[in-house]
C-alpha cells in the first residue's frame, strides 16, 4: 500500500504552511523531520477524503473549493446558481464537482444529499468535511425598519438551512468521524446591527455547540469561524444599502440615533478587508487538523476589536456601540 504520494523519492514537494509553522522545502533534511514527515502522511490521504462546501458561488465558499481542489481534496462544491458553478468548474482540476442546492428549499437539500450519497457509497466511503458558508446579510437595518418577513428571509438561509444541511449529511459524517464546520460571524459574538443577521449567527453559534456537544462521543469535531468584516457578496455595501429593508430611497432617514447608527455600520462596511484568505486558512485548519480549535476568529477587527468587545461588561460596550 503506498504511503507517500508517488514520485516524492528523495525530495519533499515545495509546500508552505503557515499554520503548522513550518515549511516543507526540497531539502533532504526535510525527511528526517517528523512534522514533515506527518505533514506527508497525512496529505497522502486527501485524495480519499470528500468534502462537502455550500455557497461556493463566490466569497469565502469559492475561493476555500479552489483551495482545498489545490491540496488534492475531493470537493463537492454546492452553488445556488448554474453560471457560479460554471465558472468554479473552469478554475479548478477535474477532481471538483458541483451540485445545485437551495438551502432554503427541503426539496433541494433532500437531492444534494442523495447525489452526495450516489457518489460516496459505492467507494463505501463518508463525508470527511461539510462546511456550511452558504449565507445573506441583506435585508440588514434598524429594527423597527424591518417587517417579519426581513427577518425570515435571513434566518431561512443563515440559521435554518445551516441546521437542515448538517442534519441532511451528518450520518456520512459520522461513519468516518469527520469534520463540521459552521461558518458564523463576530456579529455572533457581538450584535451591531439591527435585523436578522446577527440573530442568525447567534443561533449558528448555539446549534455549533450544542451538535459539538453531543457528537464529542462519536469522535467528531465541530469547529465555528467568527469572520470579521471581509469584501464579498454577503457584505457587499451596495447591496446592503440597495437591499429590501437596507437604506434604499423611501427609508426613513429622519430617526435621529437610528439613521447615526445605519451609516455608522455602512461606513464600516466601506473599510472591510479584500484578503479573504485570512478566513479559508481558518477554514482549513478546522477541516485537516487532528484537534481542529473550537473557534477561529478571522481579520483584525475581529481579533483587536469586536471579539475583546464581546467580553466587555454590557453596560460599557453599550456605550461604545450607540
Amino acid at each position: 500500500m503506498r504511503v507517500f504520494p508517488e514520485g516524492w523519492g528523495s525530495q519533499v514537494a515545495a509546500v508552505r504552511s503557515n499554520r503548522w509553522g513550518f515549511s516543507l522545502s526540497t531539502e533532504q533534511g526535510a525527511l528526517t523531520d517528523p512534522r514533515v514527515l506527518l505533514r506527508l502522511w497525512l496529505t497522502s490521504h486527501f485524495p480519499d477524503k470528500y468534502v462537502l462546501i455550500t455557497g461556493c458561488g463566490s466569497g469565502f465558499g469559492n475561493l476555500l473549493a479552489r483551495q482545498l481542489d489545490m491540496r488534492g481534496l475531493r470537493v463537492l462544491a454546492a452553488c445556488l446558481t448554474e453560471k457560479g458553478a460554471e465558472q468554479l468548474r473552469a478554475q479548478t482540476s477535474d477532481r471538483l464537482e458541483t451540485v445545485s442546492l437551495d438551502v432554503t428549499r427541503t426539496e433541494s437539500i433532500s437531492a444534494a444529499a442523495q447525489w452526495c450519497c450516489s457518489l460516496i457509497f459505492p467507494l463505501s466511503l463518508g463525508l470527511w468535511d461539510l462546511v456550511n458558508n452558504a449565507g445573506i446579510c441583506v435585508p440588514s437595518a434598524p429594527n423597527e425598519w424591518l417587517t417579519k418577513q426581513d427577518f425570515v428571509a435571513i434566518l431561512d438561509v443563515n440559521l435554518l438551512g445551516t441546521i437542515e444541511v448538517t442534519l441532511s449529511l451528518l450520518p456520512l459524517v459520522r461513519k468516518v468521524r469527520g469534520h463540521v464546520v459552521n461558518v458564523s460571524s463576530v456579529v455572533g459574538r457581538l450584535c451591531i446591527v439591527g435585523g436578522g443577521y446577527s440573530i442568525s449567527k447567534y443561533g449558528v453559534e448555539a446549534f455549533s455547540d450544542s451538535l459539538r456537544r453531543e457528537l464529542a462521543h462519536f469522535g467528531l469535531k465541530v469547529a465555528v469561524v467568527e469572520p470579521g468584516f471581509f469584501q464579498t457578496n454577503v457584505t457587499n455595501c451596495e447591496s446592503f444599502l440597495a437591499g429590501p429593508g437596507g437604506l434604499g430611497p423611501g427609508q426613513p432617514r429622519d430617526q435621529g440615533p437610528h439613521s447615526q447608527g445605519a451609516v455608522w455600520s455602512t461606513g464600516h462596511l466601506e473599510k472591510e478587508s479584500r484578503n479573504l484568505s485570512e478566513v479559508t486558512d481558518c477554514m482549513e485548519h478546522a477541516l485537516t487538523a487532528c484537534h481542529p480549535r473550537t473557534r477561529y476568529s478571522a481579520g483584525w477587527d475581529a481579533k483587536l476589536f469586536y471579539l475583546p468587545m464581546s467580553y466587555m461588561p454590557t453596560f460599557l460596550a453599550d456605550a461604545i456601540l450607540t
